[in-house]
């Protein structure tokens, strides 16, 4: 499209000073040093860390009474342990924040747009709707979507750097699957070693001059339905014959479906959404418990 800046031709450089290259090791040693990174391991933002670790304790103890899928059956475990393929969602799974809330923060929106995600997450309202909602209620420049990147580096969750090693370890394929955007997402993709043909989202688009213009609405997850749509797609290119998608809401679950995911863990460990967690295949907490069952 004329007179359009596409986040492919802007994915990763949207997140480091323009005299560095994308690719330099400058670059990813800058922000490895500023996220945070396994338990099993060095850990970063310490405080912010155990700011999460209560709530996590919180929403666990409150599932432990009605919820009866935190331990896995026999079948899922067996599914889980042979999987050839795992898909993550992002926001609130792999990271700790969502994405399009604390950009919405940055540029003065939060409130508002952090309203707007909830019910995106809890299935109310069909996603594209959310999404367009969302942006237009602030409508983000390249350069604010820059600086937002500069300052605010990706919180990753507890363990998921060292759960995504296991799975390599086990020549399993590693998808992230996500309806935030790609700016948002390639270093976090970087940080784990998931390769840029790995990932599936939404891409911002500005005029030349910068000025926010919407969102490519030929992606499959701008839309709902469309991270199930990208597992269909993931499972027929490759041929995968168990996959599994881990993720915390309802577009998450969408996924579970004829000629997608075989099983549907959802990761509850930032955001317990009940309608999802019932409904999940095996509702865990932390990735600790994952990353057990593989040993």
């Amino acid at each position: 499209m004329e007179g359009l800046i596409r986040a492919r031709i802007i994915p990763v450089c949207a997140y480091c000073r323009q005299h560095h290259s994308p690719l330099t090791p400058t670059f990813t040693l800058q922000l490895a040093k500023r996220v945070l990174v396994s338990p099993f391991g060095t850990m970063k933002y310490p405080k912010r860390l155990n700011s999460v670790v209560a709530p996590v304790q919180l929403l666990e103890a409150s599932a432990a009474g009605h919820l009866d899928n935190t331990l896995p059956s026999k079948e899922v475990l067996e599914v889980w342990q042979n999987a050839d393929a795992v898909c993550f969602d992002v926001d609130s799974t792999v990271c700790l924040d969502e994405g399009i809330d604390e950009l919405a923060e940055f540029c003065g929106a939060g409130k508002a747009v952090a309203e707007w995600t909830a019910r995106a997450m809890g299935g109310s309202v069909p996603f594209e709707e959310a999404l367009s909602a969302r942006l237009s209620l602030f409508n983000p420049s390249l350069t604010q979507v820059q600086d937002f990147l500069e300052k605010h580096p990706p919180r990753i969750s507890p363990g998921i750097d060292e759960l995504v090693k296991k799975q390599k370890a086990k020549n399993t394929a590693v998808y992230l699957i996500s309806g935030g955007f790609r700016q948002m997402i390639n270093p976090v993709a970087s940080i784990l070693g998931i390769p840029p043909e790995n990932i599936f989202a939404n891409q911002l688009l500005f005029e030349n001059c910068g000025k926010f213009l919407g969102f490519d609405a030929n992606e499959p997850t701008s839309r709902s339905g469309g991270k199930a749509t990208a597992v269909q797609q993931i499972r027929k290119a490759y041929g995968y014959k168990a996959l599994v998608m881990i993720g915390d809401g309802a577009t998450d679950l969408e996924a579970r479906k004829p000629g997608g995911a075989n099983l549907f863990i959802c990761y509850a460990g930032v955001q317990l959404r009940e309608a999802v967690a019932t409904n999940a295949d095996w509702l865990v907490f932390n990735f600790g418990d994952l990353i057990s069952s593989l040993e």
